[in-house]
């Protein structure tokens, strides 16, 4: 290939939100010539690697920190990703069918549990609510020992895992059998520098240069990176919060959510099945703010200073998440989570929330699983910019910093993406074979 061949399109990143974009864009549009660049000799490296996540399909059901209009966001970009999977022949490795449920513990969180179940269920019929009986059927563990007052809403029956790594590896199979369009996947490719030269971006990497007439750079907290280095977004800062998980011999039937603490903007603890793991169960996350841009890759150490731009701003949301007590003691708790010899100890108090009955020895630390997601510091605003983040620089490049529910919400963002590039170059979306794809269950 002749690297200074012109494309239409290059996408920076091969994680499941580049390779969800890689192949809207090659299925529903009338573009020629698509690349998709990746460091890494093999997609799906990083996060969207199934050691490095949750595995979970957010579908805004029982995740309590969200409210109705982000839940049925979530539920439409959910749905997407299954109806995508419906005529794959891959689809038993790509996504996975277990029941789910979040768990009230205590009155006031079983009390905000029965009102949220009653404002919910109307737009999520699959929702069952269960009183301790019917948890103890379906999650005998959770009861197991249990001494408070303990309510749950569930999902049985609907898909809720998935493999994020087989999923972008499916992405770029679909992509490639398109007829209408060239697809070039270029692996173990390093970019430098991206510059726009008059109307076309030049981007320089370790195998030579690529030229493009749009640019679209998914690449985690190194997204924002190449947006400072290019002159955008100098609002944003990145806050890397790594988490980390236990191992536990199997004792949980599916996922067992708990009630999202308000004041904090972190997950609250679950338990579920890891799909690549048989026969354990996985409880987690921590969360740990790491000065790493990859989780245990040091190399990306000076590179997270660089996207950190630490200023009085920066400083000043610190300081509004520290004053937080509620925040504050989670922080240095997490931090605890880290310390061999202590961090079991301090982890079993949370995960027996979980499983009352779990015990010390139960717990192994899951060493080199976990990965990190670039949380951004609005520094307009002083504070935690939390979900998805996007910067469209109006000029014919954006840069994705998706953080949880990215993964889940892969399509829903290539799709806003989609649009933002059809404006930019004047290129066709089929969009009746678009709906009757993904959106059509």
């Amino acid at each position: 290939m002749n690297r200074q061949d012109l494309y239409d399109v290059l996408i920076i990143g091969g994680g499941v939100s580049g390779t969800a974009l890689l192949y809207q864009l090659a299925a529903f549009t009338d573009l020629k010539r698509i690349a998709l660049l990746e460091k890494y000799a093999t997609v799906a490296a990083v996060n969207s690697n199934g050691r490095n996540n949750s595995q979970t399909l957010h579908c805004g059901d029982i995740e309590t920190n969200y409210t109705l209009e982000k839940a049925q966001q979530v539920q439409r970009t959910a749905a997407m990703l299954v109806n995508y999977t419906a005529p794959l022949a891959a689809r038993d490795q790509i996504m996975f069918k277990h029941q789910k449920m979040v768990i009230g513990v205590g009155e006031q969180e079983c009390a905000a549990l029965k009102e949220r179940f009653k404002l919910f269920s109307p737009h999520f019929p699959a929702m069952q609510w269960l009183d301790e009986a019917a948890i103890q059927k379906l999650e005998p563990n959770v009861m197991k020992g249990r001494q408070e007052a303990v309510n749950a809403i569930a999902i049985v029956g609907e898909y809720t895992t998935v493999n994020f790594a087989a999923l972008s590896e499916s992405f770029v199979e679909q992509a490639r059998a398109q007829k209408d369009s060239e697809v070039d996947i270029c692996l173990s490719t390093t970019v430098s520098q991206i510059e726009k030269q008059g109307e076309l971006f030049q981007v320089k990497t370790n195998r030579g240069d690529y030229r493009a007439r749009f640019v679209v750079v998914c690449a985690g907290g190194h997204s924002l990176l190449f947006a400072h280095r290019m002159g955008y977004g100098h609002y944003y800062s990145c806050l890397p919060m790594a988490g980390s998980f236990y191992y536990a011999p199997k004792c949980l039937n599916g996922k067992v959510y708990t009630v999202q603490n308000d004041k904090l903007p972190f997950a609250a603890i679950h338990g579920d099945p890891d799909i690549l793991a048989p026969g354990k169960t996985r409880f987690g996350p921590t969360a740990l703010v790491a000065p790493m841009l990859e989780r245990y890759n040091i190399k990306t150490l000076p590179e997270f200073f660089q996207v950190l731009r630490l200023d009085h701003k920066v400083l000043q949301a610190f300081w509004n998440l520290l004053r937080v007590p509620d925040i504050r003691n989670y922080i240095f708790r997490n931090i605890l989570f880290e310390v061999p010899g202590i961090r079991r100890r301090l982890f079993l108090k949370d995960a027996r929330k979980v499983i009352p009955s779990l015990q010390l020895a139960d717990l192994q630390f899951a060493k080199g699983i976990g990965g990190v997601r670039p949380v951004m510091i609005d520094k307009r605003k002083g504070e935690l910019h939390l979900g998805e983040a996007k910067i469209d620089s109006g000029e014919g490049i954006v840069f994705n910093m998706t953080p949880s529910p990215g993964a889940t919400s892969c399509l829903g963002n290539a799709e806003k993406d989609l649009h933002i590039i059809s404006d930019y170059l004047g290129c066709r979306i089929d969009k009746e074979g678009f709906y009757e794809r993904l959106n059509n269950a």
